[in-house]
Parts: structure tokens; sequence; C-alpha cells
């Protein structure tokens, strides 16, 4: 996966580099993803908010800065969140082919009577 634009060190002038930050984000999939700003450790969920707590519990106890980045990113590190969101994402896949066949054999259907 390539790191996208987002992932640049931020301006130290907004963002203290002293203060741990996480891009919180979706995927192109629709899955949370939250990924700290240093590239040391991410993970993707199905929650926003177990994305922002990740982020927290990742954190030093002073908390952290969030950044909501305005498009999609991917996760370019090891899946640290939610095991079982890259086994949803595959079946997503497969039922979202699976409708399309349908709806393609509906229309045939539909076009011919």
């Amino acid at each position: 996966m390539a790191v996208t634009a987002q992932f640049q060190p931020l301006d130290p002038g907004i963002v203290n580099g002293a203060i741990p930050a996480f891009f919180i984000g979706r995927n192109k999939e629709g899955f949370w993803v939250a990924r700290d700003v240093n590239g040391q450790i991410g993970g993707i969920f199905l929650l926003e908010t177990s994305a922002l707590s990740f982020a927290r519990r990742n954190s030093r106890s002073a908390g952290c800065a969030t950044i909501f980045p305005s498009g999609r990113f991917e996760l370019d590190l090891e899946n640290n969140g939610n095991r079982l969101v890259v086994h949803l994402a595959s079946v997503m896949r497969l039922a979202m082919r699976f409708r399309w066949q349908i709806a393609a054999k509906w229309r045939k259907r539909s076009k011919a009577g």
C-alpha cells in the first residue's frame, strides 16, 4: 500500500512534536483507520469511537492530537486494531460481487420480458 500525502510530518507551529498525534479516517472500504503520525502503530476498526480509543490508549497519559484528513487513506502498517475487519472486508467484497451478479441477471430478465 502506498503512503499518501496525509502522512507528511506535521508543522511544529500547528502541533507540538512532543504531543502524540494520530490520523483518524476511513479507508476505501469504509472502515475506520487510526495511524500515528510517526508510522509506529496503527489499526483498522469498525467504529470511529474504537479508532479514537486506540489512539488514546497508545498515547501517553497526556492524551493525543487527532487529525481527520479530508480524503480516505489506507493503513500502511500492521493492523493492531480489530483483527476481524480484514476477514469482514473479504466477506463484504464477496457479497457485493454476488449482489452485482444478481442485479445484472435481474436487468437482463427485465429487458427480455
